[in-house]
Order: structure tokens, then sequence, then C-alpha cells
């Protein structure tokens, strides 16, 4: 599925050489993970309680945290695979 209004353009930080011309040559196309492949998400049981713990144990609403994991393609090249397999509740400060 093509989102074109969630869809941001990235760029490169500024340096004082450029190693190409940064004028932009040719029509823009979309370029999403799930375009092309099917996605799976997987994710370990104990990180999920642990999530959720924390979560209980939070006094605000809201809170930051990090979901760690690795991203892999299948053999045939078809799908990806999400597996998250760390929590960590990050810092307040």
């Amino acid at each position: 599925r093509f989102v074109p209004e969630r869809m941001v353009p990235f760029s490169f930080p500024l340096s004082k050489c450029a190693l190409w011309d940064p004028v932009p040559m040719g029509d823009g196309i979309g370029s999403h993970i799930t375009y092309y492949r099917n996605p799976k998400l997987s994710m370990m049981e104990k990180t999920l309680r642990l999530a959720y713990r924390h979560a209980k144990q939070n006094e605000k609403k809201l809170f930051s945290c990090f979901l760690l994991g690795t991203l892999a393609v299948d053999e045939a090249g078809e799908g990806i695979t999400l597996t998250i397999d760390r929590f960590d509740p990050g810092r307040e400060v």
C-alpha cells in the first residue's frame, strides 16, 4: 500500500563538499517496506510481559520506551520478519 500523506522525504546531513549533484532528477517515487514484501511481526513473550509490567507500574499515562529487535528477509525474498526480543524502559531525563 502506498500512503503518500505518511511518506517523509529523507535527506543527508550538510557537508562542506558533495560527492554528487544534489539537484533532484526525474519523478519522485515512493518506497515503503510493505510495498513489495509481506511483513511479519514476532515478539518474545518475555519481552511483552516485561513491557506490560513496566506500563502498569508507571504512574504516568504516557511514557517512552524502546523495543529492540532484528529485521530479516526470508529465503525466497518475498517476506520480511521483524523479531522484537528486548525491552528498554529508557531514561526519564
